[in-house]
């Protein structure tokens, strides 16, 4: 359950020793096994983290909802803690991860929350949905410093708001970034005159809104023609996102709660044109690039802009902002601050 990642050297030297600081020796409680796609942008963050000179750790709590399995984990965390004696404990979700840390550990405790764990979980029973809200709100009540990653998230929190630095999720620029669409399109077999629209349903929760977007797709074909729209799953091998969003003419966001939706940072970064509802950031980062539009939540309008950029078949210009806003280097730096401030 526990993981040691080698800081990065400087002159044989953590890279914050080097420049006469003593570097952070961080423990990173993550919810899940550490495999497969989900919270992969979380460890790419932590990555960064131990590039940018933080002696990293990482703790994974393997379940959230069997009582034995999370005793056991708390137990555990509380070993592992005594052993490597972090200078700060960083849970990267609420509910439940954050509950545990915030009843198990005595060291300075940052809390991230993402999304689903402050806003409503569409899909799950009301018990489930209503529990991981409550462990959220009062595991931030021990957090020395909390993050959200968008605004709106701190909002959702009852208390302990002037604690909340907002920093979004970075992007892994050196996976995310901009390719001729021809080349990638005859690697992955597509037409190089087809129109494609990217979808990502993630593990197929209803709040993202596929029928919404199905919706949309119909409304353009009717203006622009023939459309292949191709949804993305939660068991898409997260190294080969970057090939559909290079090969697509456009991504579109539907969903009912975001937190800071990475698919959409990640398809800017691929210099991938964006329609999305008005959720999570996606407003704040859209409104900095173009071509990109936010719509309203009806399939009219879905299907009016995406026609639109469909039709115009330009590029984004995305890649510049998304490298030096929220790259994760950029981002690292941020979270280094929280980490540094009182």
């Amino acid at each position: 359950m526990a993981q040691t990642m080698e800081s990065d050297l400087v002159n044989g030297q953590p890279r914050q020793a080097s420049e006469g600081r003593k570097p952070y020796k961080v423990l990173f409680v993550i919810p899940g096994d550490g495999t497969g796609p989900p919270m992969v942008f979380v460890r790419r963050q932590v990555r960064s983290l131990q590039q940018a000179g933080v002696d990293s750790h990482i703790f994974y709590l393997t379940s959230r909802t069997a009582p034995w399995v999370i005793w056991t984990c708390g137990k555990m965390l509380r070993q592992e803690i005594h052993r490597l004696q972090p200078d700060i404990v960083h849970a990267q979700y609420g509910t439940m991860t954050a509950l545990v840390c915030a009843l198990v550990v005595k060291k300075p405790l940052v809390i991230t929350y993402r999304g689903s764990d402050l806003n409503p979980s569409i899909g799950l029973s009301w018990i489930r949905s209503a529990t991981g809200k409550v462990c959220s709100q009062i595991a931030a009540l021990a957090a020395r410093h909390i993050i959200c990653v968008s605004s709106q998230l701190r909002e959702r929190l009852w208390w302990r708001k002037k604690r909340v630095t907002v920093i979004p999720n970075g992007v892994d620029t050196t996976i995310f970034h901009p390719r001729r669409q021809q080349d990638v399109r005859q690697e992955l077999g597509w037409d190089l005159d087809e129109r494609i629209v990217l979808f990502n349903a993630g593990n197929g929760a209803t709040g993202k809104r596929q029928d919404l977007v199905e919706g949309g797709v119909e409304v353009a074909r009717t203006i622009c023609g023939d459309i292949r729209l191709v949804v993305l799953s939660g068991n898409i091998d997260p190294e080969e996102i970057p090939n559909f969003m290079n090969g697509a003419d456009c991504l579109i966001m539907a969903s009912d709660w975001e937190g800071s939706p990475n698919i959409v940072k990640e398809a800017l970064a691929c210099n991938l044109p964006v329609v999305s509802v008005d959720v999570g950031d996606a407003r704040e980062h859209l409104e900095q690039v173009t071509p990109s539009i936010i719509v309203s939540r009806a399939p009219e309008a879905i299907g009016r802009a995406t026609a639109e950029i469909l039709t115009d078949r330009k590029r984004a210009i995305g890649f510049e902002y998304i490298e030096q806003k929220l790259s994760l280097p950029v981002v690292a730096q941020r979270i280094l601050t929280v980490y540094g401030s009182k």
